[in-house]
């Protein structure tokens, strides 16, 4: 038989959990705090820790005496890496111990170690500062998630009500022992060591008569010893500014969680104005208050606030200006100088003229400047310029300025072609970042649409928008987003067309004109008839040119070849084209009388026909993949006969063609290999 099986067996001969415990138990509420960390996986004797916690605690539930209220509450048990994993399975009540059983049966280890918190919330679930309560923590591990458990036990028994928690370690080394040990020392509680399973029965089973037992009458408190004289010498100036940050230097202190504050002369005990912990320091900053007049800097024990030490100072008036113009134009930026600053996090800002202490407008830190541009409301008036102090938002020193209407034009033609690029002009320029912009007319201020910013410049193009109507080209205020000026425009339909041939054979170089180019960066595209706008296939720009060879697509098929706006992606014209098969005859009101194949170097006869003759058509042999206005051979046709066409010298795929140069045309095609 294992160790761990003659445990399991041994332990009906314990004591049951909390089996002694008197009717009145129930008064006393106990709360299992059980670890379903990951490390709850860990094994002993080769059994993983989890098992053998459940065997034990089912033995000892299985004879629990109804008459306490017992809860459970898990940690780690349901998320990796969320130390807010922390869930009450069974809420304290007489009767439960059969589902307290259950649920520590399905309990999958998984996550962090929280036991801090976890053990406040079961406190805390209890109403520990109202009524006697009883925690019991079962861990395998060391908090990981930042918190000090032994600070937690000082604060539990500091505020509880009969408050005790006692704590069973299990599979733990010494230096982990202390550091939980420590919550059951501060409350009163007992910590018990377990490093298997027959250790961890006993553990729990002198968890049980722990509980169990009655404590004993507490002893008369002793007459109330004398307070002793202060022992913590503080070192601080005799005078500070308002609101400034004070040098404080202290002998050693008690406690990392001791106190330095300032409070007025003479207060009560226990009052805390601004503060800092000691921590392991022995100098620091202190916040000076923002209200002049005589205070006290103490040093506070955190044990009890009570004050181990003090030194009086005095918090004087600082004396501080602020100086700006005296008007400035609404959204501009205004240069403000300061002297006597104070910290530099205090603030200069600007408000309405006998606006409230502490009222924020436009602001920037001072930091360790004497001057800087302030931001300018958008909206004319009477306003200040305030140094405020950080510390209590009070206001040390404030100039008058008044903000004034800029006088701002914008200038633009009546009317712009959808899409294109508007020539706009402006004058009174407040700030290099506010906008020009084109919006629906009558939209509301802080509409944004095509826009641009000003900076340095008096002029520059606008994109117009894609869709036609009456708009207005605005001059914004960055500052409040406001319209000082505005002139109305018409943006037209333009008149685009687009034209290619009725057919192309896939892959081919497709012949494309156009006439009305609205933008540079608009596009000639070819993409499946009836395409949604803004599809998009083979395509170019069209830059400054009116022709220009498109590639076909691969698949056959019906197509358009479109001219598509940059602006909005809207298709302004389209052509339609079929697409036929790599090898398909293209004939076009004329016809190529020529063999399939033919010896390189050769001269062949070639006969054509052609319905309508021009100023310059010429039957040319090329490279299939050629582009269509380029040839090796090329005979211009003057009559009606035959014509006589030198082929290449290098064999390959190749194509006769009937070109219409004059007119850019493909009239008929003819492929031929030559060997």
């Amino acid at each position: 038989m294992t160790r761990y099986a003659r445990a399991l067996a041994a332990l009906p001969l314990t004591a049951s959990l909390f089996a002694f415990a008197p009717a009145s138990a129930a008064d006393n509420p106990v709360m299992i705090v059980f670890d379903g960390s990951n490390s709850m996986w860990g094994q002993i004797d080769g059994v993983a820790k989890i098992e053998i916690a459940r065997g034990v605690m089912d033995q000892l539930l299985g004879n629990w005496e109804d008459n306490r209220a017992l809860g459970l509450m898990a940690y780690g048990h349901r998320r990796r890496g969320d130390c807010r994993d922390i869930e009450t399975l069974v809420a304290p009540a007489v009767g439960t111990s059969n589902d307290v059983r259950t649920q520590i049966g399905n309990i999958t280890p998984t996550g962090k170690t929280p036991l801090t918190d976890a053990v406040e919330q079961a406190a805390t679930a209890m109403s520990y500062t109202d009524a006697p309560a009883t925690v019991v923590l079962i861990s395998d591990g060391l908090e990981s998630c930042q918190r000090d458990p032994c600070e937690l036990g000082k604060l539990l028994a500091q505020r509880g009500v009969d408050f005790t928690a006692h704590v069973v370690g299990f599979g733990l080394g010494n230096d982990e022992t202390d550091t939980l040990a420590c919550i059951a020392e501060h409350t009163g509680g007992q910590y018990f060591a377990a490093d298997n399973a027959e250790e961890l029965g006993s553990a729990l089973s002198a968890v049980a008569a722990a509980v169990s037992a009655p404590k004993p009458e507490p002893e008369p408190e002793p007459e109330p010893a004398p307070e002793p004289e202060a022992e913590v010498t503080l070192t601080a100036p005799d005078t500070a500014l308002a609101g400034s940050a004070i040098d404080v230097a202290w002998s050693e202190a008690p406690d990392a969680l001791d106190l330095i504050t300032i409070v007025p002369m003479g207060a009560d005990e226990g009052t805390r104005g601004n503060h800092f912990r000691v921590r392991d320091r022995s100098e620091h900053t202190l916040r000076a208050p923002s209200d002049t007049g005589m205070y006290e800097i103490r040093f506070v024990l955190y044990d009890g606030m009570r004050t181990l030490g003090s030194h009086p100072i005095e918090i004087t008036e600082p004396e501080t200006t602020v100086s700006a113009p005296e008007t400035a134009l609404a959204g501009s930026k205004i240069p403000v100088s300061w002297t006597g600053a104070v910290d530099a996090i205090d603030l200069i800002a600007i408000v309405p003229m006998g606006a409230d202490d502490g009222t924020r407008g436009n602001q920037f830190r001072v930091r360790d400047r004497t001057e800087h541009e302030l931001q300018a409301p958008s909206d004319p008036g009477m306003y200040e310029i305030r140094y405020v102090l950080y510390e209590g938002r009070r206001t040390l020193a404030s100039t008058p300025i008044e903000i004034t209407e800029p006088e701002a034009s914008v200038s633009a033609p009546d009317m712009a072609l959808a899409g294109s690029k508007i020539p706009v002009s402006w004058t009174g320029t407040v700030d290099a970042i506010d906008l020009i912009a084109i919006v629906p007319m009558g939209a509301d201020e802080g509409t944004r649409g095509n826009q641009f910013r000003v900076r340095d410049r008096t002029e520059h193009e606008l994109q117009a928008p894609s869709d036609t109507g009456m708009y207005e080209i605005r001059y914004v205020l960055y500052e409040g987003r406001r319209t000082l000026a505005s002139t109305p425009i018409e943006i037209t339909e333009p008149e685009v067309s687009v034209t290619a041939p009725a057919q192309i054979r896939a892959g081919d170089a497709i012949p494309v004109s156009w006439t009305g180019t609205v933008d540079g960066i608009d596009l000639i595209t070819i993409v499946p008839m009836g395409a949604d706008d803004g599809a998009r296939g083979n395509h170019f720009r069209v830059r400054d040119r009116t022709e220009h060879e498109l590639k076909a697509p691969d698949d056959t098929g019906f197509y358009e070849i479109r001219y598509v706006l940059y602006e909005g992606r809207r298709t302004l014209a389209s052509q339609p084209i079929e697409v036929l098969a790599a090898d398909a005859a293209l004939e076009s009101g004329a016809s190529i009388d020529a063999p399939d194949r033919a010896g390189v170097g050769e001269s062949l006869e070639v006969g054509w026909t052609v319905d309508q003759r021009s100023a310059d058509q010429r039957i040319t042999i090329a490279r299939a993949e050629q582009p269509i206005f380029t040839w090796q051979a090329a005979v211009k046709i003057e009559d009606d006969g035959p014509v006589t066409l030198p082929l290449p010298k290098e064999p390959g795929t190749y194509e006769l063609r009937i070109l219409d140069v004059s007119g850019q045309a493909v009239l008929a095609r003819h492929v031929i290999e030559l060997e």
